[in-house]
């Protein structure tokens, strides 16, 4: 999602600083707010993911091993690996995924 984002027309040309900009408008969003905003980005070393992963709260990664390997028996299993959790536990989640909902459910 912060790909299809662009920031102020100032930033225009330097990714770094417009990604810098929008996740600093997202986390005051956030703060103004009192909300929790989901933002979702490719895994990437670019510089411009530097600042998303230093200003997100938590990061979470999720592998699904039946999309890569049909003949898996972990089918429908999806591994949440949190990554980075400001205020709680990192560690490993595992969720059964139902695909006709489009929802991970405890299983």
């Amino acid at each position: 999602m912060s790909e299809l984002i662009t920031g102020d027309s100032k930033y225009r040309g330097n990714r770094f600083q417009e990604m810098s900009e929008i996740s600093r408008r997202l986390k005051l969003l956030a703060r103004d707010l009192n909300v929790c905003i989901v933002a979702l980005s490719q895994l990437s070393r670019a510089v411009e993911s530097r600042q998303i992963e230093q200003d997100a709260d938590a990061i979470m990664l999720m592998y699904r091993e039946d999309y890569y390997d049909q003949e898996t028996e972990n089918k429908d299993i999806t591994e949440i690996h949190v990554a980075k959790h400001r205020n709680g536990p990192v560690g490993l989640v595992k969720l059964k995924f139902l695909k006709e909902y489009g929802r991970f459910v405890e299983g």
